[in-house]
């Protein structure tokens, strides 16, 4: 933490603990969460869902959406995935009011979409700790860890068994 960090930090608690003076509650770092935005504006997050891992960069904006130098309506072209990946923008109200860079790789369309949806969230919060609660309730911060089951020896697929012959 640098030291403007520090300071702030230091005058939140104050703040907190003369607003609740008659109260017993521990102030510490873990309680307080601080925006981490870097000297472009920007928030970074990774997201993942099943074998796709998303780059996300989320700042102040229009509501523009690059996704691999594409915007989204060429990238997701099924509006079933672009509504996916607007989620956590209409869930918090800030609809048109982020611009998102980002890269994806891995995967097909649909986990690419579940990856991009992921790390918007995990970036949001880090721009805005307010929206956690928020986000958190919706489950759009708890990464989906459904993957393919391996396939398995003596079968053909992970569960489908070669075809029985009785004669």
């Amino acid at each position: 933490m640098d030291e403007q960090n520090k300071s702030n930090l230091q005058t939140l608690k104050q703040s907190i603990e003369g607003a609740s003076s008659n109260t017993d509650t521990q102030i510490t770092d873990e309680n307080i969460r601080t925006p981490k935005i870097d000297q472009l504006g920007r928030s970074y997050a990774t997201g993942k869902r099943k074998n796709a891992v998303a780059r996300v960069w989320v700042k102040n904006g229009t509501g523009k959406i690059i996704i691999n130098g594409k915007s989204i309506d060429t990238y997701f072209a099924r509006p079933v995935l672009r509504m996916i990946i607007n989620q956590p923008f209409s869930i918090t109200e800030r609809v048109e009011s982020f611009d998102v860079n980002c890269t994806v790789s891995g995967g097909g369309l649909s986990g690419q979409a579940g990856a991009v949806r992921h790390g918007i969230s995990k970036a949001l919060t880090l721009f805005d700790p307010s929206l956690r609660p928020i986000l958190k309730k919706e489950g759009c911060l708890t990464r989906d860890s459904r993957v393919v089951e391996r396939k398995k020896y003596g079968k053909a697929k992970a569960r489908r068994s070669y075809q029985f012959s009785k004669r």
